[in-house]
């Protein structure tokens, strides 16, 4: 695949796979925390800045975050190109919303994670959360990242939303192992499937839950009841993409999310929100899921619609 190994940029597939064919994500390199009492990364206004890709369901979450909880002017950010080749991840500005390297004025995201650790061996990914104080990456997983502007914030901004309450967390747990080894995870393992067999296992998987999540929109406004949690920002990402690009790009064709008609109301209620309609961009999707993925779509074709989604 392509990595950093030892620091130095490898080029290769962007599709990781095991012995029998499914696709396997490779977990992420830093999970540090910002945290009041820590010695090391403590929240500050303009302190830290987010990478992140418009394509990208995992970053999605975390621009979805710093809008519902009030850090645009905390929390800066820079935007990649939607086009993931050979060097992956790159910083060009001629694609409309792509805004390069505002920060360091790097061409490839990789040199970002060489700056944070010149002898690295890691896969190059988007959300990280870069503190500019100490010029570093303080964190890459996403659902960590997202809790961190739950909460980290709040005496900063004055915005005590919080999307992850001690009265529903259990909920929300189980409901994250359901997404995202399921749906989150599971339209990946379905798509960059290189056995029937892994094919047909993943996506049975990925629909029984679909199923599953359908019924529990059967009586319920939102996952977790009647208030936005972050079961249901872990979720709409991956949602969002699914009619206009999983659905035919990932060979996810049982059903499309309009075919639902709970799953379809959540998302249009959810992409109402101005923190998910401000931070969704289908041409980004789009353009990378379709020109990037060339052992799919060798030609690099992308498709006109579907139109009108929400």
């Amino acid at each position: 695949m392509s990595q950093l190994i030892n620091g130095k940029w490898n080029e290769g597939t962007i599709i990781t796979s095991d012995k029998d064919g499914s696709y396997n994500r490779k977990p992420r390199s830093f999970r540090d925390r910002i945290r009041k009492d820590s010695k090391k990364f403590i929240p500050e206004k303009g302190r830290y800045h987010l990478y992140v890709s418009y394509a990208c369901p995992w970053a999605h979450r975390t621009l979805i975050y710093r809008h519902l909880k009030g850090l645009n002017e905390i929390i800066s950010v820079s935007v990649v190109h939607p086009d993931l080749l050979n060097n992956g991840w790159s910083f060009g500005d001629d694609f409309e919303g792509s805004t390069g390297d505002t920060l360091h004025g790097f061409e490839n995201l990789f040199e970002v994670y060489q700056k944070a650790d010149s002898k690295i061996t890691t896969s190059v990914t988007v959300p990280i959360l870069w503190d500019k104080k100490l010029n570093t990456i303080v964190n890459n997983e996403s659902s960590e990242i997202i809790r961190i502007l739950n909460t980290e914030f709040n005496q900063l901004t004055g915005n005590d939303l919080d999307l992850y309450p001690k009265e529903l967390r259990q909920e929300i747990d189980e409901l994250n192992d359901l997404i995202y080894e399921s749906i989150n995870n599971g339209v990946y393992k379905t798509g960059f499937a290189k056995t029937q067999e892994a094919y047909d296992q993943a996506v049975s998987k990925l629909f029984k839950a679909l199923d599953q999540v359908e019924e529990i929109l059967s009586n319920k406004k939102y996952l977790a009841g009647d208030q936005v949690t972050e079961a249901d920002l872990r979720l709409i990402p991956t949602l969002l993409r699914f009619d206009c690009v999983y659905h035919t790009h990932f060979k996810c064709n049982v059903k499309r999310i309009s075919d639902y008609p709970h799953l379809s109301r959540y998302c249009k209620t959810l992409f109402a929100m101005d923190a998910i309609k401000e931070t969704t961009n289908f041409d980004h999707i789009k353009r990378h899921y379709y020109f990037s993925h060339k052992s799919i779509n060798p030609y690099q074709i992308i498709p006109a619609g579907p139109v009108d989604l929400f």
